[in-house]
C-alpha cells in the first residue's frame, strides 16, 4: 500500500491545521530538492516557523515536522534549521501528536496514518503504530498533557510548547 501524500490533501485543510500553530507550509514542485529536510528525498523540511514540502512528501512526514515544531521549547524553535532535536521522551509525544493531527484531517484517519507509519518504517515495541497508540503510548499523552499541546481529555489545544 502506498503512503498518503500531499498531492492527494486538501491544502487549504492542511495549511489551516498547520497555521494554528503558527507554521507555514510551502510547497516545491515536483522533484525539486526540500529546504531543510532532514531525511532528503521527498520528506518534509523545517527552518523556523516554515514546514518545506513537494507533492510527493508524505503526510505522515508533514505531521510529524509539524508535531516536533509544536513539542519543541521556544529556544529551539527561535533556532530551527533542519534538525528538531529533543530526547526520547519528546520523540514519542511527536509521534502521538502526529497521529492526532492526522485525526483532524477530513483527507485522513488516525488509522490512516498508522499504517503509513507502519508502511514508513516506523518501529514500535508492540509491532505496530496502532498497537503502540492504543496501548502503550500513555507516557507520550502525559508529556503532551503537561505541556498543554492536548488537554486532559486527549485532544489537541492548538498550541505550541511554552
Amino acid at each position: 500500500m502506498a503512503v498518503l501524500r500531499l498531492s492527494e490533501l486538501n491544502h487549504a485543510a492542511l495549511r489551516r491545521l498547520l497555521r494554528q500553530f503558527g507554521l507555514e507550509m510551502r510547497v516545491g514542485g515536483a522533484g525539486a530538492p526540500i529546504p531543510a529536510s532532514y531525511w532528503g528525498e521527498s520528506e518534509a523540511g523545517l527552518e523556523g516557523s516554515v514546514l518545506f514540502a513537494r507533492p510527493d512528501t508524505p503526510l505522515h512526514s508533514i505531521l510529524h515536522e509539524a508535531a516536533h515544531y509544536v513539542c519543541m521549547t521556544p529556544e529551539r524553535r527561535a533556532g530551527l534549521l533542519r534538525d528538531a532535536g529533543g530526547d526520547d521522551a519528546e520523540e514519542c509525544a511527536v509521534c502521538y501528536l502526529q497521529v492526532l493531527l492526522a485525526g483532524l484531517l477530513e483527507d485522513s484517519s488516525r488509522e490512516r496514518l498508522c499504517s503509513d507509519m507502519d508502511e514508513w518504517g516506523y518501529s514500535f515495541r508492540l509491532g505496530s503504530a496502532r498497537q503502540w497508540f492504543d496501548f502503550d503510548s500513555t507516557d507520550a499523552k502525559q508529556w503532551l498533557q503537561e505541556r498543554g499541546i492536548i488537554d486532559a481529555h486527549g485532544d489537541v489545544s492548538g498550541q505550541v510548547r511554552l
